[in-house]
């Protein structure tokens, strides 16, 4: 039994090589993401140095846009009650804020931070194939989220057009199942903005995937944001939703 693991470990491993980085990274793309329209609750959680200083919850409305792969996304907060029912819209390079208050959209940009750690651009939907170029891929091994050793391959990630959030990405998944660990985000100086580690794998649509992300600053380790994902719903994402004219007529369901 164990020669048969070992040898089932090897075939995994000879397989994850021989793809080619960009098909390595559209593995963990479709692990992280399902391949069809959904929803999901995302509970924010913002700590300093241990203790939590603020917390958000949001319904996420996603699907994938047939011409260009990469997601559309509709954000709407559920808490906290000063925040409820305003709305993010993610569609192609354009992120508008909608206040139902004010009936006014504002254009925003996916690097700016919605909640600690966490930007506009971490809370929704990415397939990074689609904005990232992986120019390279390499065995490593690496933590996890959990302080375990991991064998895993390791991608470096160019931004491959004008709607990447991030310069530059380097980012470690488990070599026999394609399963991100982390990832590291850069500036286009160089300087290291965050590390996000991928946790509590747990079967969703048929598929184990990250219920939990773990992003923790690249200047203050003691400054930690944890996204958990909750309530994933296979559903209908309406057109008319992904629309900036129609942010001031929707309705939650």
């Amino acid at each position: 039994m164990a020669l048969a693991l070992l040898a089932g470990l090897s075939v995994c491993s000879q397989l994850a090589m021989a793809a080619t980085p960009q098909e390595i990274l559209a593995a963990s793309d479709a692990i992280r993401n399902p391949d069809f329209p959904f929803g999901l609750t995302n509970t924010l959680v913002e700590y300093r140095k241990g203790k939590e200083t603020d917390a958000s919850t949001l319904a996420i409305y996603s699907k994938a846009d047939p011409k260009g792969g990469q997601f559309r996304s509709l954000v709407r907060y559920l808490a906290p009650a000063r925040d409820a029912n305003k709305l993010i819209l993610f569609n192609g390079k354009d992120m508008w804020f909608f206040d139902p208050s004010s009936k006014a959209s504002i254009r925003l940009s996916p690097q700016q931070r919605l909640l600690g750690q966490a930007s506009n651009g971490d809370v929704v939907t990415v397939n990074f194939a689609k904005d990232y170029q992986a120019v390279s891929a390499s065995e490593e091994d690496t933590q996890d989220g959990e302080r375990q050793n991991r064998r895993s391959i390791k991608l470096e990630l160019n931004a491959a057009n004008d709607s990447a959030s991030y310069h530059r990405i380097v980012m470690w998944v488990d070599q026999s199942s394609m399963r991100p660990i982390k990832s590291r985000f850069y500036s286009e100086s160089g300087k290291l903005l965050k590390t996000a580690y991928y946790r509590r794998y747990q079967a969703v649509f048929g598929a184990e995937r990250p219920t939990e992300t773990v992003i923790i600053d690249g200047l203050e380790p003691d400054w930690v944001t944890i996204m958990r994902y909750s309530d994933w719903v296979k559903r209908e994402v309406p057109e008319t939703w992904l629309q900036r004219d129609y942010l001031p007529r929707f309705k939650p369901e």
